[in-house]
């Protein structure tokens, strides 16, 4: 499988798309995350954007309920919703349309365009990919029981990524079934669905329907 940026995401659908241009792999883009968003919070257009308070802005289409929680550095997008009892706990470049529910959790991560995380979910050092799907209870486990640095696998392939923290890369329009564990360093490729309750580690092919741990179907 390809693991690329491009292979997996279409960076015209994130504001974040010339800063993930930099990168050959997603986890790549990790690290600077934060600084991004600071940067591009500071030049957004105070027309569209609403200063919420330090290093927090919210676009004023979006909808953000009153108990959600928006920590600093995050940009919240237009025709976004951010429910009852969110928890963005920062480093956070949410796109437009998304939808981030209750007592979902996000800490450093880039969601593109039409994302949904709607119920439940926490979502650490990930990025997902155009309209992409977390369903309920579904989350990305960010770092391993040992607390070694995180390594890719995709079968024979391992990709050394230097981080102790390493979410999940959605490619486009994956979709993760309820109550699923995305194990550190899994990458989903692009309209790929994945059964509820699955644990899933390492790299899934484009275009496929992860049933198990080696039951794997093409999508017809």
């Amino acid at each position: 499988m390809k693991l690329t940026i491009p292979d997996l995401l279409d960076l015209s659908h994130t504001l974040a798309g010339e800063y993930l241009a930099q990168f050959t792999y997603p986890w790549e883009a990790l690290a600077g995350i934060s600084d991004w968003v600071r940067q591009l919070g500071s030049h957004l257009d105070p027309a569209e954007y609403e200063q919420r308070a330090a290093e927090v802005w919210v676009h004023k289409t979006a909808q953000v309920a009153p108990s959600a929680y928006l920590g600093a550095v995050c940009i919240i997008g237009p025709e976004t919703e951010v429910r009852h009892g969110a928890f963005v706990r920062g480093s956070a470049l949410v796109g437009a349309g998304c939808v981030v529910g209750n007592s979902v959790e996000l800490k450093n991560v880039i969601l593109f365009d039409g994302v949904q995380v709607p119920h439940y979910n926490y979502v650490g050092d990930s990025i997902l990919g155009y309209k992409s799907h977390m369903g309920a209870g579904s989350i990305t486990s960010n770092v391993k029981a040992d607390k070694k640095p995180v390594v890719i696998k995709d079968g024979s392939a391992h990709y050394e990524t230097g981080r102790k923290k390493v979410g999940a890369a959605l490619g486009d329009f994956a979709d993760i079934g309820c109550n699923s564990v995305l194990n550190p360093g899994t990458i989903i490729g692009r309209h790929t669905s994945v059964y509820p309750l699955s644990s899933v580690r390492g790299a899934v092919p484009p275009d496929c329907i992860y049933k198990a741990a080696g039951s794997i179907a093409e999508r017809q």
